[in-house]
């Protein structure tokens, strides 16, 4: 029987889910659409996904790569799917990919955005989404130290331990900082590039904030790059407010 490969464009809410990594006794977003798949196909197929985003992270584009059976058109697939799928976790787009695309290997470049809600009160709409900061933040501040960390930089300053990876050097090409909102509430920290170490956009963030609340000068991020140690870094950010937004290939 002939197979195809397929790329699949997921976006999901992933406050109810211990991340994408299927596991024994949690819910988990490769589980749900493995599932979904099942039950339209019959096929117990392998997700590979461009990125294994931790427990109540969100994505807009997250791809995922199979290889099926199926004859199902794309546009017919999105909709199967869709359909068995719960209301957190949608996809946005299935469509033919070459003989043994590869989510995450074949991926260029990467896209977060972490979320801020800058304001001494606290969000409502957006409580799952973005980080309640009540302090204010200094943007201007946070934008000279983020432009500090663009290039190629060893960045095991914000790595957190649990994941072998064989280099910790990667390669960003934007890290901006955007405010928005009627007052200026709204914060957002968009990271791209070739790759990242495990909580590093988390760690990022938790850093710029640090000079955003005036603790630290922007220079001291090209210190804490040079140290090479997370300790010298800012805290983790918590997982709520990090979004995959789009993931580039070939």
């Amino acid at each position: 029987m002939s197979e195809r490969w397929l790329k699949l464009t997921v976006a999901y809410d992933g406050t109810a889910y211990a991340g994408w990594q299927i596991q024994p006794s949690h819910p988990t977003v490769q589980a749900t659409l493995m599932e979904a798949w099942r039950a339209i196909t019959g096929e117990q197929v392998t997700l590979t996904a461009s990125g294994r985003t931790d427990a109540g992270v969100h994505a807009l584009g997250q791809i995922v790569g199979l290889r099926t059976a199926s004859k199902l058109e794309c546009a017919r697939l999105v909709q199967a799917l869709n359909a068995k799928l719960p209301e957190d976790v949608v996809v946005t787009g299935v469509e033919s990919a070459p003989n043994g695309f590869h989510a995450t290997h074949d991926a260029l470049t990467k896209w977060y955005r972490y979320q801020i809600h800058n304001s001494r009160v606290r969000p409502l709409m957006d409580r799952r989404y973005r980080w309640h900061l009540p302090q204010t933040l200094d943007v201007r501040a946070m934008q000279a130290a983020a432009d500090l960390m663009v290039g190629r930089h060893d960045f095991a300053c914000f790595e957190t331990t649990g994941s072998e990876r064989s280099s910790t050097v990667r390669t960003l090409t934007r890290v901006g900082v955007g405010q928005g909102g009627a007052a200026g509430e709204k914060i957002d920290f968009d990271v791209e590039g070739d790759g990242f170490l495990y909580n590093m956009v988390r760690g990022i963030t938790g850093t710029l904030v640090e000079v955003g609340r005036g603790a630290r000068e922007p220079q001291w991020v090209a210190e804490v790059l040079a140290s090479r140690d997370r300790r010298n870094a800012g805290p983790n950010a918590p997982a709520h407010g990090l979004v995959l937004v789009e993931v580039r290939y070939a």
